[in-house]
Order: C-alpha cells, then structure tokens, then sequence
C-alpha cells in the first residue's frame, strides 16, 4: 500500500474511536476496621438480595470504615453513639446554639446538666475553657462545614472514655483530620464533669427516639425499593446508616459517602427527622452502583458536561458526567414518587355507572394537577443545571408501566439516550444564578494526581499524539503503569501517524500483556480493522471473533465486532478510490479529505 495511502487511511481506521476506551479508574473498596463502638441501635429489616455491582466513589483508592459501622453487621441500620453524643455536647458547651428551639427536648436538659456540672468544677471550667479556643480557631466562614468536620471526626472514634480515632491518622478524612487535636480537650471536658453520667442519666430518651423513628425509617426504604421494584442491597461491603444525635441542630443534616458506606447524622424535630433528605441519600445508595456499572457506556455523554458549564452546579457535577447523571435520575425519581398534597378521588361504593362522570373528571383533574405539580419540581432542576432530569423523568413514566426492576431498565435508559438532542436541550435552558447545596458529601480527599498513562489518555483525546507517545513510552521504559495499556495508547499512536506495522505490533503487545476485557476486546477490533484495510478478510474475522469472546460488556463492542462479522471494515470512499484510481498515480489520491483526529 502506497505509504500516503496508508497513513491516510490509518487516521480515518483510528478517527472517531480514540476515545472509546477511556482512562481507567480505580474501584473504591471498605478496607478492614476494629471493632464497632458501642452504641444503641436498631436494626431495620428490609428484604435483602444479592448480586449487586460494587459502587465506586469519585474517590481514589480504599476509605476507611467509620467505628460505627460493623463489616459483619446489618446492611441497614438506625443507632446512636456516645461518642457523637461527647462531640455534640462539647460543640454545645462552645455556642454552638443553632436549631436549639426546634431540636428534642433532651437538647436542652443535657446542656442544663453539663452546665451544673461545669458549676461545681473549676478544673472542668478551665478545660472548657481551652476546647472553646480551639474550637474558635477552627471555625470555618461555612458554618455547615465548620460543624461537618466534626461529625466527620465522630464517626471514626472508638467509645469514650479512650475516645481515640479508631483507624490511623493518615487514613482519617481529611476534614476530620484538622480538627483531630480536639480530641485530648473533649476527653478532659469528659472526665471533669462526669459526662458518660449524664450519657447514661439520658440514653432512655435516645432509645425512645430509635423506636419511635424505626418504623418510619423501614417504611420509607420499603417504599423506595418497592418503586425500583428492587430489593435492598446486601452486596459485600456496602453499609447505609443513619446516626441520631439530638445535640445537633436539625437543620444541619449531614450525609456521607465513605467508600463503600453511606451514613447520615440527623437531629430530630418534633420527633422526626427529615426523612426526604434521608431517601436522597438512600437513592443514591441504591443507584450508583447501578449506574457506576455502566460507567463506560457514558462516555459518548461527555459532551453535555459543556452545556452545564454556565449553571450554578456544584465543580463535581460540572466536571463528573457519572455524578450529574446519578444526581439527576435521583432528582427524576424523587419528582415521579413526590408527594404533591393533591387527594386521591374516592369513588364511592354501588356507586350507579349513570353517575361516574363527575368522579372521573375529577380524578383526571386531580391527576393533572399531580403531574403539574411534579413537572415544576423537574423544571426546577433543569434550570439548577441537572439538564438529563427531564429525560429520566419521562423514561420513568413507563418504567412505573412494565415489570422490569431498575437494574434490569437502567441499561437501555443510558444506552437509548438521544445525546445530541438532550445537549440541545440543555443549551437553551436559562439556568438560575444560584445554585443549591447537595446534601451528598463524598468523604473529602485531596485530588489524586493523573498518572502517566491517564494523561496519556487524556492527551490522546484531544489530539496531542506526541504527547501521549511520549507519556506511554516513559511508563513502559520506568516499568510503571499497566504495560497493556501502554501498548494500547502507542498501538493508537501509530495508526494516527501512518505506522501500520508498528500499530500492529504494539496490538499484539496489548494482547499479551493487557488483562482489562474492555482493552483486549478493542485491540482484537483495531487488528480486525487493520486486517480489512489490509484485505485479509479471514484474519479479520479470527479478530472480530476474538472480540467477541472477551466478552467485556458493553454494548459498542459488542456492535463494533458484529458489525465487522457481517462485513469488512470499509474506509470513507474506499470502494470508489479502489474502483476509479487503479493504475492512477499517487498524487490523485483526494488527500484533502483525510481527516484531523480528534
């Protein structure tokens, strides 16, 4: 093959799918952990079932298991903890005075309590003293970060009175991480005052409180999987708990996602704690695994990351297609399952059919009003920035109509989405100027450093063929990064630059070396590719077959490989070149259509 030829048509064999196998990231897993503290809790029974794909975080690498959280225990559990209880009581002995009239009596009485004690203690004054210093230097501008910090730090502490953390510093989040120097200050409030008394004067409300919120809670997770027409969870690893801590401001719910573990601390109002705020959380303990498995699939939605880039969306939607997609199912099944205040229509009993008219107008009447009322709440989203709510609000409403449970619907869901037609939807919405908090915080972790071979992806994707040559040759010179994948990259390297020959070796080098299904499946596919261009239809086919058999999961390469069984791999007016120019010279070849990779 004449080498213009050549080079022209290996950029358009490799235009278009240089992306399609994306950087590789890491799954985030619970690592082992002591002992839980103790604490009173209650376990709540739920239908359980197994087979769930893990969920993996925007996190890198193993989080740390909270003390409060038993590998071997319940997937689902509602408790309190004396250790909370010190944390808040010491935030309390601080000012720390918000939501103070609407939070549960025992608020109050304990904080009455430790101010008699601290009457009759002059030591227990001045250690009060110093941890109000403290406590004063580390507040933050955010008042709902200054106390999450806390609560971060609480529920990775052994029982008091050791009241240590109860994983290593280092593997400690890192807010709790900041304010970890409280901890002799809250142990020496404790002693001088008696606290685990007063704890045990009052762990008789905190266990009213577990049993009265009990039932409310497993009706409320019932409910939710009930709509998903799925069971609860029970995949390995993977823990939802709610923490009650009265000595907080039930305004202030906090909601955390440690890995593999999703846990929220809530104050009660009026005997009940915000239990949509719960179910948010709860959601999304249940949907991202689901999602996050079909996180490659994703890939050509990217571009709907650029439309939202004016909304007042938090950086993670932004710039995290995975997240904005879990957000807005969330947000979708949230405004299908809402309740919209408006009464069902009741049609009385023997009711004569003469007389139905009236009940059914005003039952469809009523049902209109319902749908106007759950529309406003989807358009609402739409203009904070969560553009794909809409189309998962409608997918839902035939999704309420057949059987499927969600793990089994949410395939087609992400596969069957017109993107071009949802990023032109989303760029002629006028986004709000201000945007709203996530209850949702990722356990916070400093921002991992791109290895070698995710740049090189990276520069690959946006054209930078040089740049990623050069990343994907030092991982393999320095031994570094995963071999296989560093082939991958060259092998894509060299087709954008004419190289055939190498191309084709460093495929081969991918096969040996590579043990990622998706990565085997496309150098099979890219060979096949090579194989037509180069009309060796049989070894194409042995490709495509080989394709096949790796069996990685996904959708495109199931249809990149069948699509290359029932015919060759054709180039862009390959077949009128090959029949118009034989015997012609290099130079009429129409050099001016080769393409700029992207």
């Amino acid at each position: 093959m004449p080498q213009f030829f050549r080079r022209w048509s290996l950029s358009l064999l490799v235009a278009g799918a240089v992306g399609v196998v994306p950087c590789l990231a890491q799954s985030s897993s619970a690592s082992p952990q002591s002992a839980p503290g103790q604490s009173s809790s209650s376990q709540i029974s739920v239908p359980l079932t197994e087979g769930q794909p893990p969920v993996r975080t925007s996190q890198t690498g193993p989080s740390p298991t909270p003390s409060l959280i038993d590998p071997a225990g319940p997937t689902v559990s509602l408790e309190t903890s004396e250790a909370m209880f010190d944390i808040g009581v010491a935030l309390n002995a601080c000012g720390y005075d918000r939501g103070l009239d609407d939070s549960d009596p025992v608020r109050r009485r304990v904080r009455d309590e430790v101010n008699q004690a601290l009457v009759g203690t002059a030591q227990g004054r001045n250690a009060r003293d110093k941890l109000c210093a403290f406590i004063d230097r580390h507040r933050l501008e955010d008042p709902a970060r200054s106390l999450a910090q806390y609560v971060s730090l609480g529920l990775y502490l052994t029982p008091p009175p050791a009241l240590t953390p109860s994983v290593d510093q280092q593997d400690l989040p890192p807010d709790a991480n900041g304010v970890i120097e409280v901890l002799p200050l809250v142990r020496q409030l404790a002693e001088d005052i008696d606290l685990h008394v007063i704890w045990v004067e009052n762990r008789a409300a905190y266990d009213e409180m577990t049993n009265r919120l009990h039932g409310p809670l497993t009706k409320m997770i019932v409910d939710t999987n009930y709509y998903l027409k799925m069971p609860a969870s029970t995949n390995g690893g993977r823990h939802f708990l709610v923490v009650l801590e009265p000595m907080l401001s039930p305004a202030e719910t906090n909601a955390r996602i440690y890995g593999t573990n999703y846990v929220v601390v809530a104050s009660p109002k009026g005997g009940q704690i915000p239990m949509q705020l719960v179910r948010h959380a709860y959601l999304h303990y249940e949907i991202e695994p689901l999602l996050y498995a079909h996180e490659n699939s994703m890939d050509r939605m990217q571009p709907i990351l650029k439309a939202v880039q004016e909304s007042p969306l938090a950086f993670e939607f932004k710039n995290d297609l995975v997240s904005l997609v879990i957000e807005c199912m969330i947000r979708a099944i949230e405004a299908r399952t809402m309740n919209t205040g408006v009464a069902e229509v009741r049609f009385p009993a023997n009711l004569p059919r003469g007389d139905l008219g009236p009940y059914q107008r005003a039952k469809s009447l009523a049902e209109q009003q319902r749908e106007a009322i759950r529309q406003k709440a989807v358009d609402h989203d739409m203009r904070q920035g969560f553009v794909l709510t809409q189309y998962f609000f409608n997918q839902l409403k035939e999704f309420e109509k057949n059987p499927d449970s969600l793990d089994e619907a949410i395939g087609p869901m992400v596969y069957g989405m017109d993107v071009d037609g949802q990023i032109h939807q989303a760029r002629h919405i006028a986004f709000d100027a201000q945007g709203e908090a996530d209850i949702m915080m990722r356990s916070p972790q400093k921002p991992p450093q791109p290895k070698e071979l995710d740049l090189a992806e990276m520069k690959l994707m946006k054209g930078d063929v040089a740049g990623a040559q050069a990343l994907a040759q030092k991982a393999l010179q320095a031994h570094s990064g995963e071999p296989g994948r560093a082939d991958f990259i060259l092998a894509r390297v060299y087709l954008m630059n004419g190289k055939m020959d190498d191309a084709e070796t460093a495929f081969r080098g991918t096969l040996a070396a590579a043990r990622d299904p998706r990565i085997l499946a496309w150098a099979h596919i890219f060979l096949g590719r090579i194989e037509d261009v180069e009309d060796n239809r049989d070894g194409a086919m042995a490709e495509y077959r080989a394709a096949l058999t790796v069996r990685d999961g996904q959708p495109d390469t199931k249809q990149a490989a069948e699509t290359g069984l029932k015919k060759p791999f054709m180039l862009p007016h390959q077949a009128e070149d090959d029949s118009s120019s034989q015997g012609a010279s290099p130079s009429s070849a129409p050099q001016e259509s080769q393409p700029h990779p992207q």
